[in-house]
């Protein structure tokens, strides 16, 4: 997690509140969540100073896994100010990835 933040049932209101925040929702137990990690890096270091990236372990988090009604994983979330604005389930391809992403970071010039 070299890139992206631990978020915790304690820390992610504050995290996630202002700006875009990309949550990976996860266990260490899930094949394809475990797949899914380095695509999630790969997006903290090419978004770096437009998106915030974070994982929530669900197994020590489940506060914030239940709020969200994650009811698998991997679940990726998009949120925009503390809203969730796009919610992507099951292992997808940084290209689905990047293109919700896309939708949502300002273009600068």
């Amino acid at each position: 997690m070299a890139n992206s933040l631990e978020l915790t049932d304690g820390n992610f209101a504050s995290e996630t509140g202002s700006g875009l925040v990309l949550v990976d929702f996860w266990a260490p137990w899930c094949g394809p969540c475990r797949m899914v990690g380095p695509v999630i890096e790969e997006l903290a270091s090419d978004y770096a100073g437009k998106v915030k990236v974070g994982k929530l372990n669900v197994d020590d988090n489940m506060r914030v896994a239940q709020e969200y009604r994650v009811m698998s994983i991997p679940t990726v979330m998009l949120f925009k100010d503390g809203k969730p604005v796009e919610v992507m389930v099951g292992a997808q391809s940084k290209a689905n990835y990047e293109a919700r992403l896309k939708k949502h970071v300002p273009v600068t010039a």
